[in-house]
């Protein structure tokens, strides 16, 4: 096994097991909320996120050296990619994202626009050589993607989706990840909402948010989950799994796990069929 990447901040902290992704509805608000509660990472990918934008650059002010920035883009040319990092910079007012991802690789790529000589993750490698990123990642739906990803030994951080109803990854990716010591960041942890609006069959407890991203941060393999809330109110209940980051037991996870069966069911709408 390799010895484990561990994201830290600039003052050398580990990464808080919640981070903050940014929603079209994120108001500059949520992220002094965030940070307050104890996160330190935030995400977004694009600038469709104003609110977002907006609150961490006032964050950012007074805590750079506290906080990880992550972002990406799904661009695979060196010229846009470096048009979009240098935006991201001036936007917030810093020299330096701490976290670079190339993102949602998908079968639609070739592995030479990724990975090979001249790519978008060679590209971020040149980034983290000249000073202005700190970690070169990547985003995968795909778990046979994943694993390349993973074992071509040039990726700091998978971005990878993981919930209760979506367990594969468990299979194969985690496994890899753990093997190369390549941190996971999972994302989808409420399955886009559905694992918290029951199902007919279930006549336990439906999972909070919160329990949600306990049910993912068990696993070691993930060191961070990311949220995006639309409300303040969705952000505080969220944020509360903080307040209490002991694990599920044996019990509640195999509960959970019945649960997320249900929501699954057979996997047949049109997202399920391109991402099993």
């Amino acid at each position: 096994m390799s010895r484990p990447i561990r994201l830290k901040t600039m003052q050398g902290e580990d990464v808080r097991p919640l981070g903050l992704a940014g929603n079209p509805d994120t108001e500059n608000r949520f992220v002094e909320e965030a940070y307050r509660a104890g996160v330190n990472v935030y995400f977004f990918y694009s600038f469709s996120f104003p609110g977002m934008v907006a609150g961490l650059e006032r964050l950012l002010r007074g805590k750079r050296e506290r906080v990880v920035v992550a972002t990406g883009t799904e661009s695979r040319d060196p010229a846009r990619m470096r048009a979009y990092l240098d935006e991201v910079r001036s936007r917030l007012g810093v020299d330096v994202i701490d976290l670079f991802f190339a993102e949602y690789v998908s079968p639609s790529d070739t592995m030479d626009e990724v990975l090979g000589k001249g790519g978008a993750i060679d590209e971020i490698w040149r980034w983290k050589e000249a000073g202005k990123v700190r970690y070169v990642g990547a985003t995968a739906h795909s778990r046979a993607l994943a694993v390349e990803l993973i074992r071509s030994g040039r990726v700091e951080a998978l971005m990878h989706r993981y919930n209760m109803a979506h367990r594969g990854a468990e299979e194969v990716v985690f496994p890899a990840a753990e093997a190369a010591g390549v941190p996971v960041v999972a994302f989808t942890c409420t399955r886009w909402g559905s694992l918290l609006r029951g199902h007919r069959d279930w006549s336990g407890a439906v999972p909070t948010a919160a329990d949600c991203y306990r049910y993912v941060l068990r696993h070691p393999a993930v060191h961070a989950a990311l949220t995006a809330p639309a409300t303040m109110a969705h952000l505080r209940e969220n944020l509360a799994m903080l307040e209490d980051d002991s694990g599920p037991d044996a019990q509640q996870v195999e509960a959970w796990e019945a649960y997320g069966r249900l929501i699954y069911g057979k996997g047949d709408d049109a997202f399920e069929t391109r991402w099993p």
